[in-house]
């Protein structure tokens, strides 16, 4: 097998088949090994990483309480002994207020300023330091996930990185959307600077986001009059002006149709599908009065990765959703502080190779609902297709998810509106 010619960019990638290849050797080897799968079978993230000496492991934060095991690299700096442990046992006996809050304050600093990493040039730094450039404070558990254990003990030890991975062992949690065996992308908050400045000096894969917005399909405009505007939004356009550079929906309605076009609702990039835009400010807040009040209704079809179907063929899904603050933009579940997402569903056909086609219907507008609720193993436990967040992602794979149908109010005379697939 060809070995990879750039290392992976880590915020959003397809793994390498090596890199498959030695995950699997690991989950094998927990599977088969009882005392050491136990360490992990509560759910942790790991990772690996091929070199030009064979391929690394490493686990992020702690596993049964150590941060030292066999086989695995060791942690960028061992917080399980030392002085560490004794001045968290002071702060934890004392009482609570200004004095126990500037200890802990203090002690986190500390930790920080502990952790140093070096990058492919051979340059090293604290964590503090590297989030400082930035004008930034590191969240606390920064440069305990496996990426940045991996690349560390490679630099150190005169390893060359040649392509990495992160994925899934054991119980799947609450929260998060993560399955056993399934890689996912190194979150933005805590890894995105810190990896971005170890990746220094080496040859990194271009972010595949970049090139996917290169040049998507042309919309296709369905409808138009004096208020609005409906369109079918290609997949890999954004609905907004956003940070990547690439021309988004809404400045391509407002080339052809004027400055006064105006957004009332967004899709995510990668979905397609039909969208409304106001011609006006007045007509605007009409529109986003109705989604505001949940009088538009919307239908999107979905394919959902194979695998067996343990679910009804038709129900509804009601997991709160809030966002993950350190992994923008991805959202998870949290029953005490996430607002209620409630979606309908029916399955239309489970195709031969097992994918499933599903006709959905939110009944609530949170960002990224029907992904979450289609993946999460509380949800559905099937990520459509092509989901680079929450699903697998597949080199040249398109997320299967499109806008179908959309109906709404006019906002000038009231009448009802109707477009694509029957609501």
């Amino acid at each position: 097998m060809t070995s990879p010619s750039r290392f992976t960019y880590p915020f959003c990638y397809v793994p390498h088949p090596l890199v498959v290849d030695a995950a699997r050797s690991l989950i094998q080897r927990l599977d088969s090994d009882p005392s050491l799968g136990s360490l992990f079978s509560e759910g942790k993230m790991m990772g690996v990483l091929l070199t030009d000496s064979g391929p690394l492991y490493a686990f992020s934060g702690l596993a049964g309480g150590k941060a030292v095991i066999d086989g695995f690299v060791p942690p960028v700096y061992d917080l399980t002994q030392g002085y560490y442990k004794e001045r968290e046992a002071e702060i934890s006996s004392m009482s609570a207020g200004p004095a126990r809050s500037e200890a802990s304050a203090m002690l986190q600093e500390w930790i920080f300023r502990q952790y140093r990493v070096m990058n492919a040039l051979g340059d090293e730094l604290s964590v503090l330091d590297i989030f400082a450039r930035r004008g930034l404070v590191p969240p606390g558990g920064t440069g305990d996930c496996a990426a940045p254990k991996l690349l560390n003990y490679a630099f150190r030890n005169g390893l060359k990185p040649l392509a990495m991975g992160e994925f899934w062992y054991g119980k799947s949690p609450v929260r998060e959307v993560r399955e056993q065996g399934r890689f996912y992308p190194s979150c933005t908050g805590k890894c995105g600077p810190l990896l971005s400045w170890m990746m220094q000096g080496l040859n990194i894969e271009p972010n595949p986001l970049d090139s996917a917005v290169a040049s998507p399909a042309v919309p296709d405009v369905l409808y138009v009059d004096d208020d609005i505007i409906v369109v079918d939004k290609p997949s890999g356009m954004l609905s907004v002006p956003g940070k990547i550079e690439s021309e988004s929906m809404l400045e391509w309605l407002r080339k052809r149709f004027g400055r006064t076009v105006e957004s009332c609702h967004r899709l995510d990039m990668d979905t397609s599908g039909i969208m409304v835009f106001a011609r006006s400010l007045k007509a605007k807040a009409e529109l986003e009065r109705q989604f505001a009040t949940r009088e538009v209704s919307k239908l999107y079809r979905a394919r959902l990765e194979g695998g067996p179907w343990n679910h009804a063929m038709k129900g509804t899904i009601a997991l709160p959703l809030m966002l993950d603050y350190y992994d923008r933009p991805r959202q998870m579940v949290d029953y005490d502080a996430g607002k209620r997402a409630v979606t309908e569903y029916e399955v239309i056909q489970i195709l031969p190779d097992g994918t499933v086609d599903v006709i959905f219907k939110p009944l609530t507008g949170r960002s990224h609902q029907i992904r979450v609720h289609a993946a999460h193993y509380r949800g559905l436990g099937h990520p459509i297709v092509g989901d680079r967040l929450y699903g697998s992602a597949a080199e040249g794979r398109q997320l299967m998810l499109r806008a179908c149908g959309l109906a709404f109010k006019h906002p000038a005379d009231g009448r009802c509106m109707s477009f694509g697939e029957r609501i």
